[in-house]
Order: structure tokens, then sequence, then C-alpha cells
């Protein structure tokens, strides 16, 4: 980017990008539509020419419902650079939470994807005044228009209310969470937040316009709407997206095919892959179990598969970004023998999201320091320096749309954002997540018991996938959805019955967790959970179904 070039909103990213990278590759569907800078640019005018001939006005608020694809960026960078505000919903909302977001921000108008229109209700297709198709950005309802299932192109009354460049503090987005506690909140981010956790991004890994993105993540989650979708608009950079879920038969030929230099995930996908591909390498019988055993050598398998799996992604991979929840230690590991170029990140909806990162050398299960012009605390310490993180930033949101009592609860009262994270900071100033504040109990001393570090443990184990521990009647137990795959493998040798195996593994599962944890957070039961538990857009388990 050229020094002299100061951005102040997002608009002003766009207007650089669109003729800085005119014939880059912007963004497009592997093996399907493809758009240039230059498209993408005329794209975005057009879309925001027809929001001004149909009396969108500044600051209305418009919501985008729609799997990945070019013109969910088209969609997002319309709105935000013409003064409106951008509401992005997640696929995965059902009808009834889409319907109450739309009631609680107040939008009048939303851009949906052919395959999701059904989540609108008749009442809220006839309560919503203008509907445009996300897949060939069509008019589908304007206000004198109640008829959805006419999909032709209707021709608008031209209302003409021409559109403002946005300033600093207008808001951008209202992103509403579907976090572990299940209440959603809209976070509220100005061109201010997104814009200053763009720059931060940038001090902590430059990126240019020779990189390839390849984005698996929703974009209407934060994480992937910063960092995998406006970031690289910002420096030229070309994104690609799947044209669906991201399957082993999707993304395989994915990654051979655009051979990927950037790309951002969560923890769960890693840990299936390390799990069901990597792991099963090194335990398949006897003699190789021994042999992994031996620290040297487990190093060395490590080193091996790790150039087999840069190779499995491509061949050219130099970042891969994990963040959303904290990456099992066992994972974290193997990373790290293998010289996989991953990175931590840790932020929030809040923040727009980065607070902290870890890039290049850094100390196993940290998130790296705070980011560059931002501050951090860590409030009412333990005698083991634990106590929540807090923070400040030009990141940091306004607060929660139309709830006053949570905005300031999130807040403390000298203006330092609480992230609800229990943490502690080393002597280098990075960062150690313990957990969360909601989730962390009481033993009957006293003593505080993180249940996220004991579930790390428990995740360690080969045959475990998922699980979370909670508290049933003044007793630790712990619910797990188990590796079903590596425990049938046993039988090549092991003549035992399936439930015999798996009441093997639950004994001796109990065993080694309660040997590595101190006497207040051993376990007294495991729990079979017979099915994945339900997740957020992260991929972390919704905490409130199972507690």
């Amino acid at each position: 980017m050229k020094k002299e070039f100061t951005p102040k909103t997002l608009a002003d990213y766009f207007k650089y990008s669109i003729s800085a990278f005119a014939d880059n590759k912007a963004y497009s569907i592997i093996k399907g539509e493809s758009l240039t800078f230059k498209e993408f640019g005329q794209r975005v005018k057009d879309l925001v020419k027809t929001f001004d001939e149909n009396g969108i006005k500044d600051g209305a608020k418009i919501a985008l419902l729609g799997g990945s694809m070019p013109n969910w960026p088209v969609a997002y960078m319309a709105a935000t650079t013409s003064a409106r505000i951008i509401v992005p919903l997640l696929p995965d909302f059902t009808a009834f939470e889409i319907a109450n977001i739309l009631e609680h921000s107040e939008c009048k108008a939303i851009i949906i994807s052919k395959r999701l229109i059904y989540k609108l209700s008749d009442a809220m297709r006839e309560r919503l005044e203008f509907i445009i198709c996300l897949d060939t950005l069509e008019i589908l309802k304007v206000p004198s228009d109640n008829n959805l299932d006419n999909t032709d192109l209707i021709e608008p009354q031209p209302a003409q209310v021409p559109h403002r460049e946005p300033k600093q503090d207008d808001t951008a987005s209202i992103i509403y969470t579907s976090g572990t506690s299940g209440q959603s909140k809209g976070v509220i981010l100005t061109h201010r937040n997104i814009v200053a956790n763009l720059k931060m991004i940038y001090e902590l890994y430059p990126v240019d316009q020779n990189d390839v993105f390849l984005s698996i993540l929703p974009l209407s989650h934060a994480y992937e709407c910063t960092i995998g979708m406006i970031y690289p608009m910002t420096e030229g950079s070309s994104v690609y997206y799947l044209d669906g879920a991201p399957t082993p038969s999707l993304l395989m030929p994915a990654l051979k095919n655009i051979r990927p230099s950037i790309m951002l995930s969560v923890p769960l996908i890693v840990e299936k892959i390390y799990k069901n591909k990597v792991r099963p390498m090194f335990t398949k019988n006897w003699f190789m179990q021994f042999v992994y055993s031996i620290g040297p050598v487990r190093r060395l398998l490590h080193m091996v598969a790790g150039k087999k799996l840069v190779e499995m992604f491509g061949g050219r991979l130099r970042f891969f970004g994990i963040g959303g929840a904290k990456l099992d230690a066992s994972v974290e590991r193997f990373l790290k023998d293998a010289k996989f170029p991953y990175a931590i990140g840790y932020g929030l909806t809040e923040c727009s999201p980065l607070l902290a990162g870890a890039v290049g050398k850094f100390p196993l299960q940290t998130t790296g320091p705070i980011l560059k012009q931002m501050q951090v605390r860590i409030a009412d310490a333990n005698s083991n320096g634990i106590g929540e993180i807090q923070v400040k930033g030009d990141n940091v949101m306004q607060g929660y749309y139309k709830d006053p009592l949570r905005t300031e609860a999130a807040f403390t009262p000298d203006g330092w954002f609480r992230t609800k994270d229990l943490g502690k900071l080393d002597k280098k100033g990075n960062i150690y997540i313990k957990g969360r504040v909601d989730n962390m109990m009481l033993g009957a001393n006293g003593e505080n018991i993180y249940p996220e570090e004991i579930e790390s443990i428990i995740r360690e184990n080969d045959f475990v996938l998922e699980c979370i521990v909670v508290r049933k009647n003044d007793k630790m137990i712990a619910k797990v959805y188990f590796n079903y795959d590596q425990i049938e493998a046993l039988k090549e040798f092991n003549e035992l019955s399936y439930d015999e195996k798996l009441a093997n593994i639950k004994k001796e599962l109990l065993e080694n967790v309660n040997d590595k944890v101190n006497k207040s957070s051993k376990i007294s039961e495991i729990v079979e959970q017979q099915v994945p538990f339900e997740k957020t857009a992260t991929q972390k388990i919704k905490r409130f179904l199972y507690t």
C-alpha cells in the first residue's frame, strides 16, 4: 500500500483498490464466476445505483443472507461505501432467528440467495419493502410490489435518493453474534472500527497482490468478513470461494487447483485433519505406537508429515491462520514440529474482530501479544496472574444495537472492554487464554476450575473428537463425542466387542485425565455424546444447550 494513502473509511479502501488493482482477480468461485477488481467495482456501483433509485436512504439497514460467492462482497461494499448499514446473517440461522433479527435491526431491505428464500416467512416477506436476489442482483420486490415469487426483474420507480460518502464514525455493519451462550446481540461496528483493525492486521502480517486466499468459513462471521474478505481487497489479493461446504470432496481438488498462499480456519477443521489423517499413520499398530512414543523420532515423523501436508494444501501455503476457539495442545505440537506455516489469532466480533496474533516463533498455547495500537490489561488477577482480559482500541465496537444495559455491562467505568475471557500475560506480553468468565466454576474449597483446560486434556486422546465438561450434582462430568472411525479400526489387533472397546476407552480416558488435573478438577464420569455437538459459525460448541 502507498505510504501517502491514509484511508479513513471502507469507501476509501474500495476506491483505491479498484483503481490500483483494476486487472487483478478479486473474487471468484472455483471453476465458476470470476471478477477482476474493475468488474467488482462496476458491479458495486451498479448496486449502489439500484439503492439510490429505489429510495434506500443513507443509514438504512440492509440485511445480507447467503453463502459465499462474489456477489456477497459486492453487496457488502455497495451498502457500506454508500453510507448504508449492512446486517450480515449467518446462513445457519433458523427462520425464527432470522425473523427476530430482521425485526430487531429494523431492516426494511434484504439481499438474499435463492436457496435461502424459504427462510423468510410470509409475514416477513410482506413486511420487507425491498428484496434483491444475491445470486443475480435482480430486484424481487420493491415497496409497491408484494409478489416475491415473481423472479423477473421488476422495473423500479425511480425515487433518486442520492447516496453520500460515509464518515469515519458512521455505522458500517451490525453483526448479530451466534455465541456459545445462546444470546444473540447486534454488534455495532463503525468504519473507524473496521479500518483501524485492517491497519493493525497489515502490521501483524502483510499480504500483497500476489497472494491467493481460499475462503472456507462463513462470510457473515466477523473473522472471515474482515480478514478473509475485506483485507485481501485492500492489498489487491485474490479470493476464491468453494461452490458449497468445505467437504473433502470439494476442498481437496480446490487446494490442488488454486494452490492458496493464505487460508483462515477454525481449530476443529485442523483437529479433524490431524486425528483422522495424520495420527492414524503413526498409531496403526503396536510397533508404530512404540516408535512414535520416542520424542526425537516423533518430531522427525511430524516433519515428514508436515511436508506432505503443505503439499496437500497446494505447495505454496505461507500463512494458515487459526482462530475462533482454542487449538488443541497436541495438534499445535504437531503443527510446530511439522514446521507447518500456522498462526494463531485471538479476537471477538466486538473488536472487528482481531485483538492479538501469534505469527512466526511463539510459545505453544499462546495467542501472541496484543495488536499494535491496542492496550490490554488483566483485571482482578488471582495469585496465578489469571483474570479477565480487558482491552482498549479504535477497533472496539460502539455497543450493542438497542441494548444499553448490555452495552454498559460490556465496558468498565474507565472505558475498557470486558472480553469475558480469562487469561494471563507472560513477560513478553503473550496472552494465554484459560477459559470464559461465564464457564469458570468454583471448587469445594473456593478454587477456580476452568473447564476448557480439562477439555483440552481430554481432546488429546486419539479417540475423542469433541467434548465439554459440565457440573452435575456437584460433580464434574465430561460429555464426549468419540472418534468412532478410530474405535472401529481397533478391530485389526483387538478382538473385543465394540461395546467392550468403548468401555475400556472411557475407563482409560477417565484415569488419564484425572492423573493430569488437580483434585478439584477431577472427572467423575464420561458420558457418551452420540452425535456431534451443535456449534456456532466458528465451530465452538453451544454450551447452553448441554449445561
